[in-house]
């Protein structure tokens, strides 16, 4: 079967959302998301917390409230959607071939495409903990859904691997369901999601963290009984003789996300080795012409809304590409400099405002992160690798670089190093 389609969205979660809204709002005619679950919004339906749409609404909302905005306005704007529909292949031409619930196997060739496929958890395989292969050990989006959509207790003593954002919520969460969340345990010297989860979901429950430790070993079968956890050294190994057993019968994994980019390896599309995200241009376009990329598929977020802003710039992009708008001439690449992890976008035309999504690698206080040594800069009091740093960049500003400039460096000084 084959359709003509302007755009087509793959994946409806917030990012599909923003980019599909966006897309129908720049002129595209024909609008349509493919997502394989029954429902659109992602998995913003079981993050029933509050905190989503501080700086894109002004308003605190849960994340069905926030889902709900923009599923809402898509219909307006009569965005298409098809559930329950896999995508199984994505080609550099840009032919699809999909397996719908509703319509069987569909073939079709859209104008452009919008990767927005998210990312998944790492499991316990990714981290290889030693011991028995025994139930009770989940991830905790996994968690996160048993109990938030399904009701259910996942266990009653609990022990969380990893302080990422859903880990730390997920502390809060069975605490107030009555579970007994044992421990923290962090194999870094810092948290690894924001200092608002830390504090609000951590210790405000008086909840133990442990920092610079990890989980050495797991015990019981077929349930698990018990783990121990170690001081961890600075290749993150265990430290013998730093042992110490606690009881659980459930241990959860907030242990870091990858990018879904199977389609995207499927399409040709050049990968960013640090990230694992498309290599992107500042309207979020791909190596290959007219596959455009927005959201936690480029690189994992810890707000919401970042993932909205820059999936709608992907939903502009691809709306320009399939009108026939010709792309910016000039590519400037975007370097990481000193405790610079990575950079997004990787290129820029320099002929237009721009914002620059990065993370650093190492946490420093009171210092000064400097685009270019003329383009600009900005003080922070402090950085971590958890919180990602935004710099909004004027096209005044970019004319400041000499003519012909092929690269910017992206630098985290220090007083001493400025």
């Amino acid at each position: 079967m084959h359709q003509e389609v302007d755009v087509a969205v793959i994946g409806a979660g917030p990012a599909g959302l923003a980019a599909a809204i966006k897309a129908k709002q720049a002129g595209a005619e024909r609008v349509l998301i493919f997502e394989r679950a029954e429902n659109l919004g992602g998995l913003l339906d079981q993050c029933i917390h509050n905190g989503f749409g501080l700086l894109y609404f002004g308003e605190d909302l849960t994340g069905p409230e926030y889902r709900d905005r923009f599923i809402q306005k898509a219909m307006d704007l009569k965005v298409e959607a098809e559930l329950q529909s896999m995508v199984l292949d994505l080609q550099a031409d840009h032919t699809m071939k999909v397996a719908s619930s509703r319509k069987g196997y569909l073939t079709l060739r859209p104008k452009a495409i919008v990767l927005a496929m998210g990312c998944r958890e790492r499991t316990r395989y990714a981290i290889n903990i030693h011991g028995s292969r025994p139930s009770g050990i989940y991830t905790a989006g996994q968690a996160q859904r048993f109990v938030n959509i399904h009701g259910l207790l996942p266990g009653k003593r609990i022990v969380i691997l990893g302080s990422g954002d859903i880990g730390m919520i997920m502390a809060r969460r069975l605490t107030l369901e009555g579970a007994s969340v044992e421990a923290v345990v962090e194999v870094l010297p810092y948290v690894g999601g924001l200092i608002r989860n830390e504090v609000q979901c951590v210790h405000d429950f008086d909840i133990p963290l442990f920092l610079k430790h990890t989980v050495s070993q797991v015990h019981g079968f077929p349930r698990i009984e018990a783990v121990t956890i170690a001081e961890a050294d600075e290749g993150c190994n265990p430290v013998p003789g730093t042992e110490r057993r606690i009881e659980c019968d459930t241990l959860l994994l907030s242990v870091g996300l990858i990018p879904e980019n199977e389609l995207s390896l499927k399409a040709g599309v050049e990968l960013d080795p640090i990230v694992g995200g498309p290599i992107v241009d500042e309207a979020r376009q791909t190596s290959v012409p007219g596959i455009f990329a927005g959201g936690n598929v480029v690189h994992v977020h810890d707000l919401v809304d970042n993932v909205t802003w820059e999936s709608e710039i992907a939903g502009a992009g691809a709306a320009a590409f399939a009108s026939g708008a010709k792309p910016p001439g000039r590519k400037i690449e975007m370097k990481p400099g000193r405790n610079i992890r990575y950079v997004v976008p990787h290129t820029i035309s320099g002929d237009s405002d721009v914002t620059l999504y990065m993370r650093v690698k190492e946490p420093e206080r009171n210092v000064r992160i400097r685009v270019g040594d003329v383009v600009t800069s900005k003080v922070k009091l402090a950085v971590k690798p958890s919180s990602m740093e935004k710099m909004e960049i004027a096209a005044g500003e970019l004319g400041k670089l000499k003519d012909g400039a092929s690269e910017i460096v992206v630098e985290c000084l220090t007083k001493e190093a400025k």
